[in-house]
């Protein structure tokens, strides 16, 4: 059995998920071509990308009936079995469409936007005609849910050997990281306002690239804590595991933007907690279900900068606190989040669905 699979840019380094997954379909035989919808990022690729870089083939920019027919006439003489999409949007219409040209099943698997980038009963639709759906978080499923659809939750998984425990830096000044795109969602401009009343020596460094460095940029200088901020630009998997090692707290500001979009689970979350790290998050979608409340890490109520200081400033005060939170979110990770036990779920549960 071989997979056909439509994705959105590939490879993005914000998406790391899709490369994970692609890579252990493909050393378990299972994969075939690739297709995106859209060109992949500029810049830096993570590790293991230019592995399938060659079998990628962008789409042209024309409508998706129109790469869908690109996409079967590629397939055609190839044998797959079905084809798969990475996320519900433009990538599920891809797919859903040449499949029903070659005559094979098609599914795809949702993350968090994707979802809500289509009227709800656009996916209660596609789910309903698919073979299988795939929700990486239960934020995403329960979403389906409500559209009238059915998901199966299937979490992502972090590399537990790339990303491990490191001894932290010295205690002072706090160092502080957070890891995203310069997005609104991402809740950076929160960040930047519980730094300002941080009443401690400290470095926040925000590693990132996006549409909202130059807010940012304005935000931290009015704040007054230009000497202490970093925006870093992006990051891959090759330099973020020494990111994580410099800091002794990341956190993970998510809020819900204005147009009602949200995070799901980032892959922040489960990297910090690999690495050891004490996080601080929001409480928000499925960031709960790896971050536990003074257990695995630290959650305030989204959007609530004093709240967001108060927690920085409760894990800066005591290096106990911070040794018991990172040793049970490695133990957590270890049992419900490793990569290889997740990838390999997903794999067994697409050959199934697409026999």
């Amino acid at each position: 059995m071989r997979l056909g699979v439509v994705t959105s840019g590939f490879p993005r380094t914000s998406e790391t998920f899709v490369l994970n997954e692609l890579l252990a379909l493909d050393a378990r035989g299972l994969l075939g071509p690739i297709f995106a919808t859209k060109p992949a990022d500029d810049g830096r690729a993570h590790p293991g990308a230019e592995r399938l870089a060659a079998r990628v083939r962008v789409l042209p920019p024309v409508s998706p009936r129109d790469q869908a027919a690109v996409v079967a006439a590629e397939l055609a003489q190839s044998g797959v079995s079905g084809v798969h999409a990475f996320f519900a949007h433009t990538p599920a219409e891809v797919a859903r469409d040449a499949a029903a040209r070659l005559g094979v099943p098609y599914g795809f698997s949702l993350h968090a936007r994707d979802a809500r980038k289509i009227a709800s009963r656009e996916l209660r639709d596609r789910a309903a005609g698919a073979a299988c759906v795939v929700a990486c978080n239960a934020d995403v499923a329960e979403e389906v849910g409500a559209a009238g659809g059915k998901a199966t939750l299937l979490r992502h998984g972090v590399d537990v050997a790339r990303f491990r425990p490191a001894p932290e830096p010295p205690e002072t000044p706090l160092t502080v990281l957070a890891v995203g795109r310069l997005v609104p969602k991402k809740g950076f401009d929160v960040l930047v306002e519980a730094a300002a009343r941080l009443d401690m020596p400290f470095r926040l460094r925000i590693v990132g690239a996006g549409p909202e460095r130059g807010r940012l940029v304005r935000l931290i200088a009015h704040a007054g804590i230009a000497d202490r901020v970093t925006l870093a630009g992006p990051l891959t998997h090759d330099d973020l595991p020494e990111a994580y090692a410099s800091a002794h707290v990341v956190v993970v500001p998510s809020v819900r933007d204005a147009a009602g979009d949200r995070d799901g689970l980032p892959n922040v979350v489960l990297e910090a907690l690999a690495a050891g790290r004490t996080v601080v998050a929001s409480d928000i979608a499925a960031v709960g279900s790896a971050v536990r409340h003074d257990e695995t890490g630290l959650l305030v109520w989204p959007g609530d900068a004093g709240a967001l200081a108060a927690a920085i400033e409760r894990a800066a005060s005591s290096a106990a606190l911070r040794s018991r939170l990172a040793e049970a979110g490695r133990a957590l990770v270890e049992r419900e989040f490793d990569l290889e036990a997740c990838t390999a779920r997903l794999a067994r549960f697409l050959e199934a669905a697409y026999a």
